[in-house]
């Protein structure tokens, strides 16, 4: 997707994403949609909802982003309220389709190495066990868990071969300045 010089998590993302069309004004309006500390994993393009949009995974919710000219539209699903997601990929695009709260997302036309990344990554997240509210010590060892989470993930996607070497070296770097 390029650089943009937003955000470095964003554009590290950006940066991994390849080529994409049509996502450089979401990309740049993406800091108004996150929360506070939330920050970008990986990015995607997709058709969702009559829109073509940006796909969006933090590291607590997957966002589909669309900011157009005449119409915006932003639906995001955080993870506590995903039961499941799937991934069909064809030959260079596939769909990304996320099961949350009793309702099915189709993310359609998602780049196939972009998609099958994402899905994966979204899976390992979903799977993983959730933390316990934090006791009055909680917050460091909170921080601590996530960041050794964020680290597993990453390094189950360089052994499943979602990421390159390079990715993984790069988004490892990030996540532990993040310290």
């Amino acid at each position: 997707m390029g650089k943009y010089n937003v955000r470095p998590d964003i554009d590290a993302a950006a940066e991994n994403a390849g080529p994409a069309l049509g996502s450089k004004r979401e990309i740049e309006h993406l800091p108004s949609v996150l929360w506070e500390g939330e920050t970008v994993d990986m990015l995607a393009t997709g058709l969702y909802g009559g829109g073509n949009g940006l796909v969006v995974l933090t590291d607590r919710r997957l966002i589909f982003f669309k900011h157009g000219m005449m119409s915006q539209k932003l639906e995001d699903f955080p993870f506590s309220r995903i039961s499941s997601v799937e991934w069909s990929g064809g030959m260079l695009m596939g769909t990304l389709t996320v099961y949350a709260s009793g309702n099915r997302a189709d993310i359609k036309s998602v780049a196939k190495a972009q998609g099958a990344a994402l899905s994966g990554q979204l899976r390992m997240r979903l799977s993983a066990p959730s933390t316990p509210a934090p006791a009055a010590a909680g917050p460091v060892l909170t921080g601590a868990a996530d960041v050794a989470a964020r680290l597993s993930t990453l390094d189950q996607l360089r052994v499943a071969g979602a990421i390159t070497d390079e990715e993984y070296r790069s988004r490892r770097e990030a996540i532990l300045n993040s310290i």
